[in-house]
């Protein structure tokens, strides 16, 4: 392999080894308008798109023990990385291509996990990171909360009665 493929396929490579995920996405018929839109919104998830050379990508996701992808890649490529949340990423891609009709994933992975486009579409129906540490967090604080409401519950019973009692007194 020339010197500047070997270029391409290590930053690829490297690209693949730091983020846990990649979603392979067919780019074909998006002007440059639209693409920069569609890196701009990814960017805000936390991602980064990048067009990518078939062969050469092939030979990386090999080195990156992604196994053979070469059969998904079909048409003009581009791989979407990044460190943070991978559904937020998976979020912007099905709303741009629902308001685009362009941007079709067309698979990706998650670890060494191949993802086929179903699953990165299931992926995106997923809540966000914040909402299910919402979520746990709420489910850890509701027994603590009733935990206080049932040790407060005798003495605002005791409270109750005596001031009924007093109340009856005064009358």
């Amino acid at each position: 392999m020339r010197q500047e493929k070997q270029t391409i396929s290590a930053e690829y490579l490297a690209r693949l080894n730091s983020s846990p995920f990649v979603y392979l996405v067919d780019y074909q018929g998006l002007n440059n308008l639209q693409f920069g839109e569609l890196r701009k919104r990814l960017s805000k998830a936390g991602a980064e798109i990048h067009v990518i050379k078939n062969s050469i990508f092939g030979i990386a996701s090999k080195e990156a023990g992604l196994g053979d992808v070469r059969a998904t890649m079909k048409g003009q490529m581009a791989a979407v990385t990044g460190g943070k949340d991978l559904t937020n990423a998976a979020k912007t891609l099905k709303t741009f291509n629902k308001e685009f009709n362009r941007g079709q994933v067309k698979g990706g992975f998650l670890g060494s996990k191949r993802l086929t486009a179903q699953e990165v579409g299931d992926l995106a129906d997923l809540p966000s990171m914040d909402v299910l540490r919402g979520t746990l967090l709420g489910l850890f604080q509701a027994p603590a909360s009733r935990l206080a409401r049932l040790i407060a519950t005798p003495g605002a019973q005791i409270a109750r009665a005596i001031q009924a009692r007093v109340d009856k007194e005064s009358e």
